[in-house]
């Protein structure tokens, strides 16, 4: 039996990576079962898109950053099986996104790679892991109550810790990231998550994902150097696991680390992040 997907693209007709999301949903159409949503027409007449939407697992496709597709899926309460976005993974890839409408030959296979990558039957890169092995189990913690509010932060050996209030676990050549209580607090209810593609190169304070809440959108600016070897796509759908626990469940991602004894020198460890903090909570609230 053919398995296939329920397709979600962006309706972004003004942008090449919009063309490239539409060019993709037409392939999988094409040499699969896939069916596909038009996003225009979901909005203003979901009736007849409905039943499709729960037929097959949901695969959304955004074009950018701005993810229409992710949040017209959350606005119709559908459970997204799978998401990619173009621009992530053309970065990934080394692929230029053109200003222009049109797509070219490299957009045009760029698109075929990831259809076929998507077909079922085909080989597949493994998205994530929870397994989470080399990350303890039992963690312990410094609090700083502020008001009502209380700010947790890591006291565990092999915890460090950013000025962009972004933490990372070490444990030999392995890393795993994820913001702070004072970030989940601060933007209060968070509502997307978008991780960065399997296999990302990224650099000591370079963006390692984002996510975003009615307040503002904040991008995770990672503290190690490393290649992104998983990432905690159950935040997809459940972002608010984030603002549940940020240091367990709501993690990021986990990388291979490059350059650790270099980057290292950058980040604080908990007796230098706990008094910056402190500070910061406590700017944040007397502005309030």
């Amino acid at each position: 039996m053919t398995k296939a997907y329920t397709v979600l693209p962006c309706n972004g007709l003004d942008k090449c990576v919009g063309r490239i999301t539409q060019e993709i949903a037409l392939l999988l159409s094409e040499q699969s079962e896939s069916k596909i949503i038009c996003p225009v027409l979901y909005r203003v007449a979901d009736k007849a898109y409905n039943k499709i939407a729960n037929e097959m697992p949901l695969l959304v496709l955004d074009g950018c950053a701005t993810r229409c597709a992710s949040k017209l899926a959350a606005e119709k309460n559908l459970h997204i099986a799978k998401k990619i976005v173009v621009t992530e993974e053309a970065k990934a890839a080394d692929i230029e996104i053109p200003l222009d409408l049109r797509m070219h030959e490299t957009q045009m296979e760029f698109a075929q790679t990831i259809a076929k990558s998507l077909i079922p039957g085909k080989e597949e890169r493994v998205e994530t892991t929870q397994s989470g092995a080399f990350y303890p189990s039992d963690l312990s913690y410094e609090s700083y109550r502020k008001d009502k509010f209380i700010f947790r932060v890591p006291t565990n050996k092999g915890f460090f810790f950013n000025e962009n209030d972004v933490w990372v676990y070490i444990s030999g050549s392995r890393a795993r990231i994820g913001v702070t209580d004072y970030v989940q607090k601060s933007l209060s209810d968070i509502i997307f998550f978008s991780p960065p593609p399997i296999g990302t190169k990224v650099e000591q304070f370079d963006a390692a994902g984002e996510v975003e809440s009615a307040k503002a959108v904040f991008e995770i600016i990672s503290p190690v150097s490393g290649i992104v070897t998983a990432v905690n796509d159950q935040l997809v759908n459940f972002p608010e696991r984030i603002n549940e626990n940020p240091y367990k469940q709501g993690w990021i991602v986990e990388l291979e680390l490059s350059n650790f004894e270099d980057d290292k020198d950058l980040l604080y460890s908990f007796e230098g992040y706990f008094p910056i903090m402190k500070r910061k909570v406590d700017a944040y609230h007397d502005k309030g």
